[in-house]
C-alpha cells in the first residue's frame, strides 16, 4: 500500500471531510445517501491505489475501503485527475470517457456522484 501524504489527493480529501460538516455538504449527505469508494493512484490507475470512502449517508470521509460491505460505487483515478476533477477542469463524463476515471459498482449511483461533493475550487 502506498504513501498518502506524496498525493495531491490528500489535500482535497482533507477539505471533503470539512465541506460535509458544513450547511452545504450536510444538504449533500441527504440528497445522495450513498458510499463512494475512491482508489487514487499516483501514476497508473490500479499501482499502488490509496483506498477512501467517501461515505455520503453518514458525511464522512475515511482512508481505507468501506467497511459496511459494498460501496454503491467505486471510482479509481490517478492523483492528478482526481485533482483535476476536485478542480473543476475534468468533467466527470468526459474523464469516464477517456479512461481517466474507472467506476465499478451501480452506474446510478454513479451518476449521483457531482462536483458538488467536492468543496468549491475557492477553498482548494
Amino acid at each position: 500500500m502506498s504513501d498518502s501524504s506524496n498525493l495531491k489527493s490528500e489535500a482535497i480529501i482533507e477539505l471533503m471531510k470539512q465541506h460535509f460538516s458544513t450547511d452545504a455538504g450536510k444538504e449533500l449527505v441527504k440528497k445522495i445517501g450513498l458510499v463512494y469508494q475512491f482508489q487514487i493512484a499516483p501514476k497508473k490507475i490500479g499501482i499502488d491505489e490509496v483506498v477512501y470512502t467517501v461515505d455520503l449517508k453518514k458525511g464522512e470521509v475515511t482512508k481505507g475501503a468501506y467497511e459496511g460491505g459494498k460501496p454503491d460505487a467505486t471510482f479509481s483515478f490517478k492523483d492528478e485527475d482526481f485533482v483535476k476533477l476536485a478542480l473543476g477542469k475534468l468533467n466527470p463524463q468526459i474523464a469516464f470517457m477517456r479512461g481517466a476515471m474507472k467506476i465499478k459498482g451501480s452506474l446510478s449511483a454513479a451518476q449521483k456522484f457531482t462536483p458538488d461533493i467536492f468543496p468549491k475550487p475557492s477553498k482548494l
